[in-house]
């Protein structure tokens, strides 16, 4: 138990102003997320340094494909979730009580140490919201950039303006997953709201945190053509250059009746997006031809060449083409093309 931060009193009830939600917490009670309880007085954090799943994860996992590519990443999460996303892929963490699961105590020290001894300059937490486990993630964040790491949120982008200002002192990507384009599906799939997603996107562009887009793309839900032109063209207008991960659905969960999204939809949405002014359109969950390499938007040279999430080929150079000079929006590390070379064959 750990005393959290971003509250105010209302009488005998607690205001969490972490996320949009806005939560009003009675006495011994939770949020809508599970792990944030009023108890004599305060707000606590019940999942500090309370880890669910961890792994080393390529960086393109996340997806990230423009922010140290090649590199491995130290990736943990907790549990709990500020939305309640019928499709949940992660329902088993995300959904979970506190009590229902054994989880690993972990004190924010050990975060890094962790992700040093195996070998990875990253840390991503992930797997269920990490908005919900705000103060660990910000003190285990601290930590690791003190180490010369960087840090990574894969989120659903669903946070308060003042608690994102102050994990942009350490946080250097996200991946933020846009569910819908529309009010009325984050209303009816996700029990939340689109506005605040939208301004979370801004603001850490705003912020300088390196940031990429997930949309997965749900059949009858969607995937509607004017549905995707108006998000491609939001982000244009936000950032070209921005890339976009258009997903496959698969069934799951409380959608485990819903059909994949077919191949020709898929296609659509890449279309949509090159035709909306898009640089970046990446089509993951699928096979498909270059689906997932990266071309340069000027002059067309084929730089990254991906097989899922291993790279094989990487010719981008401080992230800029080598041939034209453009800028690809991606950060490397110099030495980035040897070291990429080196990894070949290692994932499967």
């Amino acid at each position: 138990m750990h005393e959290a931060r971003f509250w105010t009193r209302e009488g005998e009830r607690i205001r969490c102003h972490l996320c949009p939600q806005s939560c009003s917490i009675s006495p011994m009670r939770r949020g809508m997320c599970g792990v944030r309880e009023h108890r004599d007085g305060k707000l606590y954090s019940m999942n500090y340094g309370r880890v669910a799943a961890m792994n080393v994860d390529p960086i393109e996992k996340k997806p990230l494909f423009h922010f140290y590519p090649g590199e491995d990443v130290f990736s943990l999460g907790s549990i709990g979730c500020n939305l309640r996303c019928a499709h949940c892929q992660n329902f088993t963490i995300s959904q979970a009580s506190l009590g229902e699961l054994v989880l690993r105590e972990m004190p924010p020290e050990a975060v890094s140490e962790t992700a040093l001894a195996n070998r990875c300059r990253g840390i991503a937490f992930t797997y269920n919201e990490p908005t919900i486990w705000h103060e660990f993630t910000y003190d285990a964040m601290k930590i690791a950039r003190e180490k010369g790491m960087f840090n990574v949120y894969v989120t659903n982008g669903f946070i308060q303006e003042e608690p994102l200002r102050e994990l942009s002192k350490y946080l250097d990507a996200m991946n933020i997953d846009v569910k819908g384009f529309t009010q009325g599906f984050y209303d009816r799939v996700c029990k939340a709201s689109l506005a605040p997603v939208l301004r979370t996107v801004e603001l850490a562009h705003e912020l300088k945190i390196h940031i990429e887009l997930t949309y997965l793309v749900i059949p009858g839900e969607n995937d509607g053509k004017e549905e995707i032109r108006k998000f491609s063209e939001w982000v244009a207008r936000l950032d070209p250059r921005v890339p976009v991960h258009f997903s496959r659905f698969h069934p799951d969960y409380g959608m485990s009746d819903r059909p994949p999204t077919p191949i020709s939809t898929m296609e659509m949405t890449r279309d949509m997006g090159k035709e909306a002014g898009l640089q970046f359109v990446y089509l993951g969950n699928v096979r498909i031809p270059r689906g997932e390499d990266t071309v340069c938007p000027n002059c067309n040279a084929s730089l990254v060449e991906r097989s899922g999430f291993t790279i094989i080929r990487m010719e981008a150079r401080d992230g800029h083409c080598p041939i034209c000079g453009q800028d690809l929006y991606m950060v490397q590390r110099r030495g980035e093309v040897e070291q990429s070379e080196s990894r070949r064959g290692r994932r499967p």
